[in-house]
């Protein structure tokens, strides 16, 4: 036989010879199986996040408002590093899904592949499998009884009916017969309910509709039944059910009002077993020739005792009012849970009994510190603060009164006539169980450090309560520690009101209790416009501690932090932190008010831990004001319980100690009122001068007006203590001087009426008197006895002026300056000279050198002081024109003058200038060619006298001089009553002296002799026994010739004062013609 050789069309399933497909990619590939296995949509997974996210920022916002600063800066904090990862993530995901549909159809390619390869094995496992069934496949015998009942009857008598009843449906029943079925059974189960059946008077609402009783339980369960027939055994059986409950707060999806799934189907099976518990099982009848096997033991119930009637609906009542209070519990304990993991989870624990039937929720749970765990044990007995604040319990339990459930007397009635005329002397099978919830509230006692007495803790009944119709544990249990917080807050305003703190709070609206609606804080005022809030968070239970005041901001945040973070290793102590807050808070104040008016200000100072006792008991806090001028002296304002009070202290360092510790060397309280003008007495004098006083003499221990330090209430402290210890130093200056002195009330002053304050009034002055200050000091009788001493400057504000002294000299007589009128004058820049009462001010710059200083300007003021005098009580001429402490201007012979001034430090040396009235000084007065010798003539032991002295010497030697000048001879001083002229004749020098003698006498003299020269007495002295100055030829001759009155002697000749002028210039004269015209004047 050939081959056929003619090519097939088509190849092996289905293909071309060439390999081509008949159908296109596209068709393909839709055939290929969609595998979505471990992938989930993109737009899936960005809701989901971009839910998370939403509620995550939700419960921020609930949660944050609560929490301390620091604490919502950690929690934004770690949230967006969070979500920041997770949208991280999310881009590069999305990123990814760019290859998504080409790793979709690779994974259908896979899935495709494993199909076929499964689909290979199936077959290969079904050959093998007829293979191996086909050996039983033989015939079997055949069934002569089945042919025989076909042959004899026509039909299968042996076959199950169950196939008949498969096979053969039956016939269904019309509406009218359905509706017919359902009235009657609803009058059946009607006349049971109202004849027979024991209700539960809670189930007594009901209604019947549509062949089924729906019973319904306010505020538990609605449930529908239905009778299995209309005879009296025939059972109940379970319908439908649903819970009246809702829980808003939670949500439906959660917990479903009608059971679904397993809970339905539990639900069912239990119910079905609860109601038909008694009723007895009905087997069904064997066919005709069926036999029971032998041994068969029919299937049995639990039988009633005598004297007992069925209740079913009792047990069902029973069943589904536990489910309900379950349900109910459960959606509790969700939402309880729901709350831990919104950020209560730290301070709140949740506990459910083995049982379910016991909710247990403790909150402001706290963990045990660790310096609690190292005490004694015995004082953690003491002051043990419980590690929770309170236990809300919510339990479902069983309602009864002397064995019956606890009803209303109504519905105890109506459920014993029930009993009578359903029963008579019967009783049930079963008892209804009253169940309901017992909420209780436990709070612990001390809790937070506050024992709260029982009767403050009464919580109403309408509060601990579970509404089914909003089930919300969150708001319960809001109510609750609200409830607590009151009365927390409530017994910590007592303490601080009625406490051992009860001097500083317990003034009328210092604390007080804000009662709102849904929060409640303690306000408590720490003194003037400073208000502290005091809240319990109702998450945590942490005390919280905010200020309302000024200072409410960036200063105080930390404060306010670190207050808060001891308290929750304290809460008992939040008195002595409070105290502690009002004090810092006091000092802040007063650091605040220091800081503005530019004072130096220390919070503490390194002093010996005795020392600050000498601050008193009452001390709380302290603040130290460095006085600028003295650094050793502070102003402290010390915080008492009450008010500030004021001390002026003067400090030491302990020489050779470790840390410069020093040492309150002596310590002065205050008297703000007396200061500002109380016109009180300022102490009595010590009359032990020189012995150490103490500061409080003069200023009484007394507070300051409360609270309020305003800045000109400090100023002028501060001032005052300025004045204060710059008459401390006066004093000490005294007292090493070993002076008297008293302190006298001040009075007003003109001299320098700018250096005045507000408080001179209240610091007293010093008065010396002059014996003793001006003991061994030149002039000191031209001083009045009393001297008063006056520090100034103390209340400058300006840093460039120091604190001044001045010393008021009151002088015996007034000098009034030339011109003859009264005022003041400044000769210096440290003395001021008041002409009108003749007071003399010293001003010193330094304080701690007054004294030196007032004494140095007094041995040069006084002794103007003494020359003025001197002047003064002259006449003949002499007239004082002018005074001014540091010269003494005179005219001592017509109009021409002489001013007088001291010029060294000690006042000892003068210096003379001479003039004439209306000219220059040193001009047109021939006594400035003899200043030299006429200073000398002042003597400062002695000056009245040597002042009358020089103006004996002017008027009595100023003829001379005058006559001369006016001749115009060469006239030159040798000493204060001696002049001479020179001539000049050619080499020869010759010289005519003029000297004034005592008596108003004037000797005339060649120069060329002396006075003193045993020679001259008997004889001419020749040419050669004269060296230097010549004789004047013919000098005798001359006095013998000349005119006029005047004793003539050999080589002399005097005269009376009077009598100088004229002989002076004719004397000139003649002697000029003697020696010639060739003579050089």
């Amino acid at each position: 036989m050939a081959a056929d050789t003619k090519p097939v069309e088509n190849g092996i399933n289905g293909l071309h010879i060439n390999g081509d497909s008949e159908f296109t990619l596209e068709q393909l590939e839709r055939e290929l199986p969609f595998v979505a296995n471990d992938q989930v949509y993109l737009g899936d997974l960005l809701g989901r996040v971009m839910q998370t996210i939403y509620a995550e920022l939700s419960e921020l916002a609930e949660t944050m408002p609560n929490m301390s600063d620091s604490a919502r800066k950690r929690t934004l904090a770690d949230w967006v590093v969070k979500t920041k990862k997770q949208i991280v993530k999310l881009y590069a995901v999305a990123k990814w899904s760019r290859d998504a549909a080409t790793v979709q159809k690779c994974m259908n390619v896979t899935a495709f592949l494993m199909n076929q390869n499964r689909q290979f094995g199936d077959a290969v496992g079904g050959i093998n499998f007829a293979r191996e069934g086909l050996d039983p496949a033989r015939l079997r015998n055949h069934d002569l009884l089945t042919s025989l009942d076909v042959l004899t009857t026509g039909s299968y008598r042996r076959l199950p009916t169950v196939i008949k009843k498969t096979l053969i449906p039956l016939t269904p029943l019309t509406d009218a017969q359905v509706i017919k079925t359902l009235v009657d059974l609803e009058d059946a189960m009607r006349y049971r309910l109202r004849l027979s059946e024991i209700i539960p008077i809670e189930m007594s609402e009901y209604r019947i509709a549509n062949g089924r009783v729906v019973f319904t339980v306010p505020k538990l369960f609605q449930v529908t039944l239905c009778a299995s027939g209309s005879e009296k055994t025939d059972g109940w059986f379970f319908v439908h059910a649903e819970f009246l409950i809702t829980a808003g707060a939670t949500g439906i999806q959660e917990f479903p009002r009608i059971p679904t799934g397993v809970m339905k189907r539990y639900i069912t099976e239990e119910a079905d077993s609860r109601l038909g518990y008694y009723v007895p099982i009905r087997e069904e009848p064997l066919p005709p020739g069926v036999e029971r096997p032998p041994g068969y033991a029919p299937p049995t119930k639990p039988t009633l005792p005598e004297g007992f009637v069925d209740a079913p609906l009792v047990r069902v009542f029973n069943f589904l009012q536990m489910m309900s209070l379950s349900y109910q519990l459960e959606i509790l304990l969700y939402q309880a849970e729901r709350m831990r993991s919104l950020g209560w989870a730290e301070y709140m624990r949740v506990q459910m009994t083995a049982d379910r039937k016991q909710l247990t929720v403790s909150y402001w749970v706290r963990k045990p510190s660790a310096a609690a765990s190292n005490r004694p044990q015995q004082q953690q007995r003491q002051n043990r603060i419980p590690l929770l604040a309170g236990t809300v319990t919510i339990a479902i339990v069983q309602a009864q009164s002397n064995g019956k459930p606890d009803r209303t007397p109504r519905n105890r009635i109506l459920s014993e006539l029930q009993y009578k005329a359903k029963l008579g002397n019967l009783r049930p099978s079963d008892e209804v169980e009253g169940l309901r919830f017992k909420v209780t509230w436990e709070p612990e006692p001390n809790a937070l450090g506050v024992h709260i007495p029982q009767d403050a803790l009464v919580m109403p009944q309408e509060v601990l309560v579970v509404n089914p119709d909003d089930l919300d544990f969150q708001s319960l249990l809001t109510n609750i520690i609200t409830r607590h917080t009151r009365g927390i807050l409530m017994k910590m305003q007592d303490n601080l009101r009625y406490g051992p703190s009860r001097n500083v709070f317990g003034g009328p609206g210092i604390v007080s209790l804000v009662d709102e609606a849904s929060s409640c804080a303690l306000r408590i005022r720490l003194c003037a416009e400073e208000i502290v809030i005091i809240t319990l968070d109702p998450r945590t239970g942490h005390l919280n501690v905010r200020d309302t005041g000024d200072l409410a901001s960036a200063g105080r945040g930390p404060r306010f932090a670190a207050l808060t973070v001891q308290l929750l290793e304290h809460p008992d102590r939040l008195v002595d932190f409070l105290m502690r807050l009002r004090i810092s808070t006091l000092i802040d104040l007063a650091e605040q008010t220091a800081q503005y008016l530019g004072l130096q200000c220390y919070r503490t100072r390194n002093f010996v831990k005795e020392e600050l006792r000498k601050l008193g008991s009452q001390a709380r806090g302290t603040l130290y004001i460095q006085l600028e001028y003295f650094p050793e002296h502070y102003l402290v304002v010390v915080v008492t319980n009450d008010k500030y009070k004021y001390a002026l202290i003067e400090t030491k360092i302990i020489p050779n100690s470790m840390y410069t510790s020093m040492v309150m060397d002596d310590v002065g309280w205050l008297d703000y009122s007396r200061i500002m003008g109380e016109q009180e007495e300022l102490g009595k004098d010590d009359p032990r001068a020189g012995m150490k006083r103490k500061r409080s003499v003069d200023v009484s221990a007394m507070e300051g007006k409360g609270y309020t330090l305003e800045t000109s209430v400090l100023r002028e402290l501060y001032s005052y203590c300025c004045a204060r210890v710059a008459y401390v130093n006066v004093e000490k200056q005294f007292k090493i001087r070993h002076i008297p002195f008293t302190h006298v009330n001040p009075a007003p002053s003109s001299v320098l009426p700018e250096l005045q304050s507000s408080l001179a009034r209240s610091v007293p002055s010093l008065c010396v008197q002059s014996q003793h200050i001006l003991a061994g000091a030149p002039a000191a009788e031209a001083a009045m006895p009393n001297i008063r001493v006056i520090p100034l400057n103390w209340w400058s504000q300006d840093p460039n002026k120091r604190a001044q002294v001045v010393t008021c000299v009151k002088l015996k007589y007034v000098y009034i300056r030339g011109g003859g009128t009264g005022g003041i004058i400044r000769p210096s820049k440290r003395i001021i000279y008041d002409t009108t009462e003749a007071v003399v001010s010293f001003l010193s710059e330094n304080v701690n050198t007054c004294v030196d200083e007032f004494l140095e300007e007094w041995a040069r003021v006084s002794k103007m002081v003494v020359i003025a005098r001197a002047v003064a009580q002259m006449d003949g001429g002499v007239r004082l024109l002018e005074f001014d402490l540091r010269e003494v201007v005179f005219a001592y012979e017509g109009d021409f003058t002489v001013a007088v001034r001291c010029v060294e430090q000690g006042g000892s040396t003068f210096e003379l200038k001479f003039g004439r009235i209306g000219g220059r000084w040193d001009e047109g007065n021939p006594h400035s060619k003899a200043e030299p010798f006429l200073r000398t003539v002042l003597n400062a032991e002695r000056l009245a006298l040597s002042v009358q002295r020089l103006v004996m010497l002017l008027r009595n030697t100023l003829p001379i001089v005058v006559a001369l000048e006016e001749e115009g001879a060469d006239v030159f001083a040798k000493s204060a009553g001696w002049y001479r002229v020179l001539y000049q004749k050619r080499s020869r020098t010759h010289a005519l002296d003029f000297r004034l003698m005592t008596e108003r006498r004037v000797a005339i003299l060649d120069g060329s002799y002396s006075l003193f020269s045993t020679k001259a007495l008997g004889k001419e002295l020749s040419t050669a026994d004269v060296v230097g100055l010549k004789p004047i030829p013919n000098f005798s001759s001359i006095l013998r010739d000349l005119p006029g009155p005047g004793r003539r002697l050999d080589v002399s000749m005097v005269c009376k004062v009077e009598e100088i002028g004229p002989l002076a210039k004719e004397l000139h004269q003649q002697v000029v013609k003697e020696l010639g015209s060739e003579m050089e004047l």
